[in-house]
């Protein structure tokens, strides 16, 4: 090789290898992970936490997501889902931060999709949310809240002027794609309707129980190729 060609390699070696230093680890050659990938914000519900998502969260790394893109947030489930939402606002912030991203996905599962669709409507939330996926969420209430007497749970129940006030107007607002799944036998959320919202892709899983769907091998390929986009 003479010493042109040479150095026209060096260079477009060096070009190569800088792009990819910008870019996190990726952990396979088969990565569904790409540089138009937003980091995943996971949000538990109802008496849960972060560990709720270990299985998830697995998939994605098994994916090409690298863990600094992949956020188990933790937080005080019986405070009021809006409470939730300012912390979650916080939270945002500091993922897009740590990773230099525009915007974030959110999954949510149960309970959770009320303080992030919370964060969406009121504070600001639309501009920093590129996806937002409801595993389960009691989106119109459901009857199994009339049993627990924390407030957010209170705010679960169906006709609770929490959800009136969420629900009121746009139930997707802003530029984020919205999508939910439902389960015919999730025995949590009643009735199975609750989940589905005007204006977002709503899909029925096969026969999963609440806790399955944040579980399951297929509802993860949906949850993944829907907010990868």
């Amino acid at each position: 090789m003479n010493k042109t060609l040479a150095s026209t390699a060096a260079i477009a070696v060096g070009a190569v290898l800088t792009v990819q230093a910008s870019l996190p680890a990726q952990a396979s050659s088969n990565s569904t992970f790409n540089s138009t990938s937003n980091p995943v914000l996971f949000v538990h519900g109802y008496t849960g936490d972060a560990s709720n998502w270990n299985t998830m969260a697995n998939r994605f790394k098994t994916d090409g997501w690298p863990s600094s893109y992949l956020d188990q947030w933790s937080y005080d489930w019986r405070q009021s889902n809006a409470a939730t939402a300012q912390q979650l606002s916080t939270e945002v912030d500091r993922l897009l931060a740590a990773t230099g991203a525009t915007k974030v996905d959110i999954v949510s599962h149960s309970m959770g999709g009320l303080s992030s669709r919370y964060y969406l409507k009121n504070l600001g939330g639309t501009s920093k949310v590129d996806a937002w996926v409801s595993l389960g969420g009691p989106n119109h209430g459901t009857d199994s809240a009339n049993s627990c007497f924390d407030t957010s749970c209170t705010e679960m129940r169906i006709g609770s002027s929490f959800l009136a006030t969420l629900n009121s107007g746009d139930e997707t607002p802003g530029s984020p794609r919205y999508a939910t799944w439902w389960s015919a036998c999730d025995t949590v959320i009643n009735p199975d309707s609750s989940v589905s919202l005007s204006g977002a892709a709503n899909t029925q899983t096969a026969c999963l129980s609440h806790t399955d769907l944040f579980t399951d091998a297929t509802v993860y390929a949906q949850t993944r190729d829907m907010i990868n986009r």
